[in-house]
This record gives structure tokens, sequence and C-alpha cells, in this order.
């Protein structure tokens, strides 16, 4: 009686085993396969790559197993029928009338989608509700489609592990999630690097072949439906099925070998991308060219007195116990001032604020995402393969800015307009001593604009002076980092601030509302009696965009940074190169602390400051220094470039273009490719041994 009903499911995992086999062989004489294997170790990596098949293939199966379960004719009968109409009727309203609903809330396209999904049921649904003789025939369309998505699927995973494969000699890992991060750069390379319409023209006809050949086979299963009972019984038994799946594939991904071919080969690249989207780093080792360890952190740990990890740091002057706030700004790339350039005088308050200031004019944000910002900021170390330290699993229990703070006495918090449990920064902050305050604190009265990423920066404004009144009350020092958000897509903010409307969704405007809404923010603090005690850090956390001609495109990373405190710094412009991470080793250092340090940013006032700045995306590591260029990359790539200014009207210390010309490696300097090394190979070892934790 059950038999038959589990025959879609029989022939759609039979076809991905064969599919998975026929890839494994694949891949077992693939020229980039260079470990040679015997007839034992081969059998055992068929055998065992087959369990993980038929384990990943039972994981997959709840959504066909879902589409099966809600198979009925009764829903169609009266009232069921169109109350069921009337609900998805009105779903589908909510979703387009209501402009806050909990669809938009996500940001992106997640309503439309939704909406189409929704609109997509109401026909279907109306069809089958009204023309009952044609249900079987509207039914069928609908499980061939159901079966050709499958099909597709797999076919298609195995295309992309394959290619996958054959550039990197590996399933899926972090790479392949950072090509879902950059859709339009891999589709780009992929449509230029090979022939994309005959594979998927090729990818199609067998998508349909097969799809064709299962639907023959199993579509007289959907004539007699199975009752209440039956499904009842196929659902738990489909259950019992998931969870030994779930508990086996916990169990055979454990099982390692010393041959990285052999471990690649006998595994599922499907659980391999799970475990590289949740975990969000590459292994440097793996993919990154390297030295000797000690070589490669005497050479990094030389530019430090003493040349170790971690130091003491004395000053001969008194300890200032002052407050600091620290403001990260949104998306504030360098060429949106008047300073860099700009004529849009979208920026008046900074600008204005910069030229009283200790201004960095030559300093480089570390990546391209606001954790990477945060990261730098706070553990002040150079950038890491893969995702920021902040999304990653082991993320807690650092060597951080508010842990030197907090040795000092001080109230250490981090205040978001959103809620910080976006981004892992919750979980981040407040596993490293940090209190929390963000959307989660706003009384509703508190609020008077908000969107998907937080309240409006003014808001937040007020709410950061009313956090710093009562950290006043307690006789502590305090400092707080405070992100901003209005300088984000969909750049909305409230209207009547500035004189770029709040809903006309511009970039400008979204830089423009930030610099009202700081300008409002020091307004406020002047009139607070702990101001003349307080010293404010103002830079951003990257730029608002990335993309460029080269891999690191050097005014993609170039942002403003300024220590502001007046009576106390006096203005002036630091010009030399400088990066993200030097900028609270700087700050200590003004305030003439006492402390131990595992920083490996430096003091840019100190004797043994080299200039240099460290940029990075998910794979290329950059090392910006001596007018040279370093990136290196997985799979070993090592590029450098020379860097010369682009001719313009600006003054040296505010010109962001240059000209990278590409070097040959014959011409490559090559003591700074060994600095480069040195620095990535150093963090990332430092890191895996938990070196870098307090």
């Amino acid at each position: 009686m059950f038999f038959p009903k589990i025959k879609p499911f029989l022939y759609l995992g039979i076809f991905y085993l064969i599919v998975s086999l026929l890839l494994r062989i694949v891949f077992i004489f693939h020229p980039i396969t260079t470990a040679e294997f015997s007839f034992l170790e081969i059998l055992k990596m068929l055998m065992l790559g087959l369990l993980n098949d038929a384990l990943v293939f039972i994981i997959t199966c709840p959504f066909l197993a879902f589409y099966f379960l809600f198979l009925s004719n009764s829903k169609y009968q009266r009232p069921y029928g169109y109350i069921i109409l009337g609900i998805l009727c009105l779903l589908f309203l909510y979703i387009f009338i209501i402009p806050d609903n909990i669809f938009k809330q996500y940001g992106g396209s997640v309503a439309q989608i939704a909406m189409a999904f929704i609109g997509l049921k109401i026909v279907i649904f109306t069809l089958m509700l009204f023309l009952p003789e044609k249900r079987v025939r509207i039914r069928n369309s609908m499980y061939f489609l159901t079966v050709f998505l499958y099909v597709l699927l797999i076919i298609f995973n195995a295309v992309s592990e394959y290619f996958f494969y054959n550039e990197f000699g590996l399933r899926y890992n972090f790479i392949a999630v950072d090509y879902l991060i950059y859709t339009n750069e891999v589709i780009g390379n992929i449509m230029e690097s090979y022939p994309v319409a005959p594979l998927f023209l090729a990818i199609f006809a067998a998508t349909v072949i097969v799809t064709l050949f299962i639907y023959k086979k199993t579509k007289t299963e959907l004539l007699v439906l199975p009752d209440i009972k039956q499904k009842i019984i196929l659902l738990s038994s489909f259950c019992i099925l998931l969870t030994i799946g779930i508990l086996g594939l916990n169990f055979t991904t454990k099982l390692k070998s010393d041959n990285v071919f052999v471990e690649e080969i006998q595994a599922n690249g499907l659980p391999k991308f799970y475990w590289a989207f949740t975990h969000n780093e590459l292994d440097y080792f793996q993919f990154y060219p390297h030295i000797n360890q000690q070589v490669a952190e005497n050479t990094f740990l030389h530019q430090f007195t003493p040349p170790v990890l971690k130091r003491t740091i004395l000053s001969e002057k008194p300890e200032l116990k002052k407050n600091v706030v620290l403001i990260s700004i949104e998306s504030l790339s360098a060429d949106f001032m008047a300073h860099y350039g700009n004529t849009q005088k979208i920026t008046p308050f900074l600008d204005s604020l910069a030229d009283q200031s200790l201004m960095f004019t030559n300093l480089y944000a570390t990546g391209n995402r606001t954790v990477r910002g945060l990261e730098a900021l706070t553990l002040c170390i150079p950038p890491t393969a893969g995702e920021s330290i902040i999304k990653r699993e082991n993320n807690k229990n650092k060597f951080t800015t508010g842990s030197i703070f907090k040795s000092k006495g001080y109230d250490v918090k981090f205040l978001y307009g959103g809620y910080s449990y976006f981004d892992n920064m919750k979980d981040f902050y407040q596993g490293n001593g940090y209190e929390i305050v963000d959307r989660n604190n706003f009384k509703p009265e508190e609020i008077s604009f908000a969107n998907v990423w937080g309240v409006a920066d003014e808001d937040m404004a007020k709410k950061a002076i009313q956090t710093m009144n009562d950290e006043t009350e307690s006789g502590k020092p305090f400092f707080n980092h405070w992100m901003t958000v209005s300088n984000h897509r969909p750049f909305t903010y409230p209207n009547g601030k500035i004189d770029i409307p709040g809903d006309a969704k511009s970039r400008e405007g979204g830089v423009k509302y930030t610099d009202y809404a700081l300008r409002k923010f020091f307004e406020m603090a002047k009139k607070q009696e702990w101001y003349p005690n307080t010293v404010f850090v103002i830079i951003a956390d990257h730029c608002a965009s990335s993309a460029g001609d080269t891999e690191l495109p050097m005014d993609k990373y170039k942002i403003p940074a300024m220590i502001f405190s007046e009576g106390f710094i006096q203005p002036q412009k630091f010009t030399q190169t400088m990066s993200q991470i030097d900028v609270m080793p700087t700050l200590f250092e003004l305030l003439n602390f006492n402390y131990q340090t595992k920083f490996l940013g430096q003091d840019a006032f100190s004797k043994e400051f080299q200039p240099k700045a460290y940029v990075a995306t998910y794979e290329d590591l950059g090392l910006i220094k001596d007018n040279y260029l370093t990136i290196i990359s997985p799979v070993k790539k090592i590029k450098q470039y020379a860097l010369t200014q682009q001719r313009n009207n600006l003054s040296p210390e505010f010109n962001l273009y240059y000209n990278e010309k590409y070097l040959n490696p014959n011409l490559q300097n090559k003591k700074l490719v060994e600095q480069t090394i040195s620095a990535y190979q150093s963090t990332s070892y430092w890191l895996k041994k938990n070196q870098l934790n307090r």
C-alpha cells in the first residue's frame, strides 16, 4: 500500500546517487588529483561517498515530503476551499498593501518573492477549486514542475561542484559562499571563461529527459491520494529517516583522512557548503602561500618593541581618564567629503570638524563590510580570509579595545540603532564584555523614524546622549562605540531635515542626513557636563562600494578618520599611510595609557611606526606599503602592483586615485611579498591557536 507512494523519492534518490557516483569517479581521475590511490582506497571512498550521498538526499527531501503531504481533494470541498482561498487572498493583500509588513522588514526582494509565491498559489488553487474536471491535469503539471526543479538542482549542483573542483581541487568551501555574495562578478567570470550557452542548453536538455522519465514512471500515484491515516504513517516514517540522516551525517562528516584528496572525494559538497556558510572562514594554510611559521612571526613582529606578541606599553606621562566616544559611520567613503574633492557639499559638518581635529588623511579600511570595520576597530588586527571574526563561532574572550578600557575602570558599551543580533554583533560584543544599547532599548515615543536597518541616526544620537548622561552619574568614565545606520540602502530618513527628501532614496541624501545627525549629536553633547572631558573618534566602517578595475582598488578603501577633543587634541593632519587597525593604539598613546597589548596595529606617533595598510575582500588579502600593493589569494596566488598617484588638482594627502601597474613575478618586491605573507599567516595562526584571546 505504501511502496507506490514513495516511488518519486526512490527514483529521484537513485538518480542523485548515480550522478554523485559519476562525479566522484571523475574527481578520482581528474588531472588536479595528484594523489595515487590503491583499489581498497578507491572502494572505501566510493562506499563512504555513497553513504554520505544517501544521507544528504534524505535531508534534502522535506520539501518534497511536504509537497505530497498537502496534496488533497478534500480541501477543495465546500466550505473549506473558499475559506482557504480567502485566507490566501488576504495574505496577498497584506503583503501588497501594508507598507511595513513582516516580509518587507527583511529588506531586499523578500516581499516581492513572497507576493509572487502567494499570487501563483492563488491562481493554481482557484483553477483547481472551480475547474474540478481539470484538477488531475493541473496537479500533474505541478508535479512535473516539482520533479523538474529537483532534477535541475541535482544536475546543476553536480556541474557546479565539478567546476569548483576543477579550479581548487576541493569541494565547496567559503569561496563558494563568497560566490553567492559576489553574484555579479562570478556570473561575469563564468560568462568569460566557459561556453555558457551550450552548457546551459545541455543542463536543460538532460533535466527534461530525466524529468520525463521519472514523471512517466510515477504520475499514476497521484490518481489515488493517501488518506489522513496513511499520511501520518508516511510522515512519521520520513521523520525517523530524517533523524537517522542528520545523526548519520554528523558522524560520517567527522571521518577524516591524512590525504586531502581522499577526504574531499569521499565527502558530499552540500554539507561542506553548509559548514562553510556557518563557520565563515577559509583555512589560510590550505589556500594561501605560506612560509616557515617562526620566520613569519619574526618578520611580522619586527615592527614592535619588544618584537613579541604580548607586549607592555608604558607612558612617561600620567594617564588621562577621559571619556571616549568612538563613532563608526556606515559606508562613508572618503570621496564624499569636500577635503577629498567632493563638490556636492553633503558633509559640511564633518568637513568643518576635520579642520578642528587630528585628521588621518591617508587611512584605509580593512574591508568592505560593516563587520570588517568593527573588527578592525575592536580587535586591531589585520583581516583574515573568509568572514569577519565577528560572525565566526570562536569570537569571544578576545583581546579588544573594550577590554583595555574595562581594565581602566570604564563603562563599556556598544550602541547600535538597529537590532544588534544582525551580523552577529550582539553575540560578539556581549561575548567580549560590552553592554549593548540597541533598538530594543527604545521606547516607542523615542523613535521619530525607522526603517529596516534601525532608528534614524538622529534618534540614536539622542539615545547616546541619554546613555552617556546616565553613565556620568555612576562616577565612572565611559567608552561608547556607536555604529550609525542611516547611510545605508534604502537611504530613507525623516523628511524636512536636509534639502534632499527622505523618500528620494538617494545615496547622497543618506550621507548628508548622517552628517546632519552628527551635527545634532555634537550640539547636544556640548551642553553636557561630560563634554570637556571627552575624546571623540570619528571614522567610517568601510567605503560605499568596493568595485573597481583591480582586485583591491585603492580609492574604494580610503576612508575619513579623525580624533576630536576641544582643548586637548590640537588640529593637525597626519598624512602617512595608515590602517584602520592603527587608530585605537594611537588613541591609547594620546591618553598616555599603560597597558598590556596583543594589538597588531601600531601607534602612528611611535618611532617604530611603519606606514602601511591592510585591505581585503573575503579572499584577496592585500598590503599597501612603500608605493606597492601586494595581494595574496587562494590557490597560493601572489600579485603585486606598483602604485603611482594620478594627477589632479588635489594635494597629495587628499588624492584618492592611484594607477595600479601590474608587475610580472620576476619584477616583484620580494621583501614586501614576504611581509604580506608574514602578516596574514601570523594573524591566521594566532587566531587559530587562540593566542589573541585575553
